[in-house]
């Protein structure tokens, strides 16, 4: 029988091939893709990897098994350390500043994938909020490895890339796998069904998040 998070990666499918083949993502490997989607990128992703953090902490505190706490405690205290001074770098570069941030709505893609992930912990279980943290892991270290033989011309870019495909984030990815996996093994079949669509709609969101930076999204009828 195949692992649950083999189930999820060929459920997800259609949606990862549509985030490895989505403008933002071409354009961010051979350097085309505008310098003001990539700053709009970065201010949401902002928003998201707070909450982000926020969840690896609260599931934590829901769950008993000593490994998956420590490792879920620890991503709540700053997640990958290379990843966070990148990000702060890529700010500085870029001039956004502390006031840009201050008077910077979350877009509504951004807004639901975050609202779906505290979902699927409070009106679910820390199993599928687990499976909802998932993708952000695995398809940024798969793209990483997929861009990173080409790489990018522009230096931010690249930098960007070499963030996913890093030793350290690569075994994140992998730890974080085997959790939803041993979380897993214990779940009658309704919450591993479950499981699986928290681990398939954040691959949507995931994709959206693109489209959601490319087209620089805004709410039609709030200020």
């Amino acid at each position: 029988m195949s692992t649950i998070t083999t189930q999820m990666r060929q459920q997800a499918d259609p949606l990862w091939q549509a985030s490895f083949n989505h403008p933002f993502i071409k354009e961010l490997a051979t350097g085309h893709l505008p310098m003001a989607e990539f700053r709009y990128y970065l201010k949401q992703d902002r928003f998201y990897l707070q909450n982000f953090a926020t969840l690896h902490g609260k599931i934590a505190d829901q769950i008993d098994d000593p490994a998956v706490k420590k490792f879920l405690y620890a991503g709540a205290s700053g997640l990958n350390d290379s990843e966070k001074e990148v990000r702060t770098d890529f700010f500085q570069q870029l001039q956004i500043t502390p006031a840009e941030i201050q008077t910077t709505q979350i877009a509504p893609n951004a807004y639901n994938y975050v609202s779906h992930m505290y979902h699927e912990l409070y009106v679910g279980s820390p199993r599928r909020a687990c499976a909802a943290l998932l993708p952000c892991y695995w398809l940024y270290n798969d793209l990483g490895k997929r861009l990173i033989k080409a790489g990018s011309p522009v230096k931010i870019y690249q930098a960007f890339i070499e963030t996913y495909d890093s030793p350290e984030f690569t075994t994140a990815t992998n730890q974080m796998i085997s959790i939803v996996d041993r979380l897993a093994e214990k779940a009658d079949s309704d919450e591993r069904g479950a499981m699986i669509t928290a681990f398939v709609r954040s691959s949507y969101y995931e994709l959206h998040f693109w489209e959601m930076a490319y087209r620089q999204q805004k709410w039609s009828l709030a200020n």
